[in-house]
């Protein structure tokens, strides 16, 4: 499972609207990808091709979110929020699985 908070959902959904090339039939894919200062980072797109029938699809407030089989072993039971504020903004990963973090939050390890 992976949890969206209603404040990621509300994010998500304005980037969507400005993103030129996206549809109202497009979603947000959440990759793990090699890199970053702790082994692991989050990537994130907006896609607007159907989900392979190998993905896991979660709905949160209205959005959705994918993730490939593979890239689900390291996120699994993740909460995706969304933080503003004076230091900074931007989406927060809750990831239960990451053993180590890194500074900036947006790398891991397992």
């Amino acid at each position: 499972m992976i949890n969206i908070s209603e404040q990621a959902a509300r994010q998500i959904e304005k980037l969507k609207n400005e993103t030129p090339d996206s549809t109202e039939a497009s979603f947000l894919r959440v990759k793990i990808v090699p890199g970053g200062c702790s082994g692991m980072s989050y990537k994130l797109d907006f896609d607007k091709n159907a989900p392979a029938a190998s993905d896991k699809v979660f709905e949160g407030h209205g959005t959705k979110v994918v993730v490939d089989t593979k890239s689900y072993l390291y996120i699994a039971g993740m909460t995706l929020d969304f933080e503003g504020g004076l230091n900074g903004k931007g989406f927060v990963f809750s990831n239960p699985n990451a053993s180590k973090t890194c500074g900036c939050g947006s790398s891991f390890g397992v």
